[in-house]
């Protein structure tokens, strides 16, 4: 089951999954670490920074799976 999903907030998921941040700089959200995070979605935060689609469910899998999850 899917620990994160794409209506939670950057800030939020930082926090309870530390190991995220790597994977946030590494598709370039920087954002994970200003002050955009505590209101920005992950899904918000990624279109913002052209990541959709394909991408987006990669990024998806690469975080759950940082965080535990499937």
């Amino acid at each position: 089951m899917a620990k994160i999903n794409k209506d939670m907030k950057l800030g939020e998921i930082v926090e309870k999954y530390p190991g995220t941040i790597d994977i946030f700089f590494k598709y370039n959200l920087h954002c994970a670490g200003c002050y955009a995070a505590g209101f920005e979605s992950i899904e918000e935060g990624a279109k913002a920074h052209g990541i959709k689609g394909k991408k987006f469910d990669e990024l998806m899998k690469e975080l759950n799976k940082a965080a535990g999850g499937k």
